[in-house]
């Protein structure tokens, strides 16, 4: 097989399908036309990031590998293959109570604080440090929870359902779907055991995220409207963590319904979600996810790009509020907000500033970009216009975007 960067996308398209499956079951398993499939491998046309995404998740691979980001099998480095195994043993072997021989587990305190650093760690897009941090919370803290009772029980199942769940984030990110389930199904269990709504709410946002990666959008916007109906405040009397558990979960609704390009839907949603911004008033941190003014505005920008509002989400990306936005937010936050600007900016014919856009991304943060879809999509379209531009893009920031 010739260098898998060097393929068009649709002969990877093809390679990935095999001989074992048709073009007819391809287009079954994503959901999609056969007449899409034939295209897509024809390299006919261009493919939105919904249908990579779907064509994505029934070929059971990643959407960097469909662009030439990543060769198949070999898109992580070793150093991320190596994290997330270390990660898939502590989820599993926690659950399944295969942890003999940590005889002093450290203290509350120093599990929640293990926990806040590991979602740092993610924020960050560090894969190694969340595994290693992760890793130790999920272990030590079951041998603690196994002989707490009252407050303490309560706190240590806390921290570890929030610590599954940043296994699940993670997993997710990288596209192991299977490893997110299992992370997420553990972080449930510990949520109910000590009835926490707002948890449970958050897990349910998580859960509505990994189903919009494998492309199950109208499962993603049900998961996160039951969870918001569930937990729904009054704004009058709602506590902080219910508006921003309810926030979140409007935008996770919102960015599924965009993909499906119900717009309606997407533009009710997101108006929820400014309703407990505004009425939060400013950005807050909860078991490791952030929300308020900030996260609504970058997210309606992202929900304006998937329903091809380019021109409203470049309206919106430009106000003057906006402007200090991506220094507040964590890495990976702000590189997804700028590569939804990105995009915008090539829809608009702004290549120039489009180009800058992904540099910016690149050099970020250069793992986490691999991973996404955008770049992909970005470059390809930046390259219609002139490749040389494209294949300095992707000298700098070393990831293949072109063929």
């Amino acid at each position: 097989m010739s260098n898998w960067a060097d393929l068009t996308n649709g002969k990877r398209i093809k390679h990935l399908r095999g001989s074992d499956l048709t073009q007819q079951g391809l287009a079954e398993a994503a959901g999609v036309s056969l007449a899409l499939v034939q295209k897509a491998e024809q390299d006919r046309g261009e493919l939105s990031v919904g249908s990579l995404l779907k064509l994505a998740s029934a070929l059971n691979t990643d959407v960097g590998v469909i662009l030439g980001q990543q060769a198949p099998r070999r898109g992580m480095n070793g150093s991320d293959r190596a994290a997330l195994r270390q990660l898939s043993d502590a989820v599993h072997d926690s659950a399944l109570g295969e942890w003999d021989g940590i005889d002093d587990p450290s203290s509350v305190e120093e599990l929640g604080r293990a926990r806040d650093l590991a979602w740092s760690a993610f924020w960050k897009s560090d894969t190694a440090a969340l595994s290693n941090l992760a890793s130790k919370v999920l272990m030590e803290g079951h041998v603690r929870y196994d002989s707490a009772t009252g407050r303490e029980r309560e706190q240590v199942g806390l921290i570890l359902a929030s610590t599954y769940r940043v296994a699940a984030s993670c997993a997710n990110g990288f596209g192991q779907r299977d490893l997110a389930l299992s992370a997420l199904t553990s972080a449930k269990l510990r949520a109910r055991e000590v009835d926490d709504p707002i948890m449970m709410a958050l897990l349910e946002s998580t859960l509505s995220w990994i189903y919009l990666r494998g492309a199950k959008t109208p499962r993603a916007v049900a998961v996160a409207e039951r969870a918001a109906l569930a937990i729904e405040p009054s704004f009058r009397k709602a506590s902080r963590p219910q508006l921003l558990a309810y926030g979140r979960l409007m935008i996770s609704a919102a960015v599924a319904a965009s993909r499906r390009e119900d717009e309606a839907a997407a533009d009710d949603y997101i108006s929820q979600a400014h309703a407990a911004a505004a009425r939060l008033g400013r950005d807050e941190k909860l078991y490791g996810t952030a929300f308020g003014p900030t996260a609504a505005k970058t997210e309606a920008v992202g929900i304006h790009v998937a329903l091809k509002n380019y021109g409203r989400a470049l309206k919106l990306a430009n106000e003057k509020d906006m402007a200090d936005i991506p220094r507040q937010m964590s890495t990976v936050a702000r590189n997804r907000y700028k590569l939804d600007v990105a995009l915008a900016q090539c829809a608009a014919g702004l290549h120039d500033q489009a180009a800058s856009t992904l540099i910016e991304v690149g050099l970020d943060a250069p793992e986490w970009v691999r991973h996404q879809a955008l770049p992909g999509v970005i470059g390809q379209r930046i390259a219609k216009v002139s490749t040389a531009k494209v294949r300095h893009i992707s000298e700098v920031i070393g990831v293949p975007l072109i063929t």
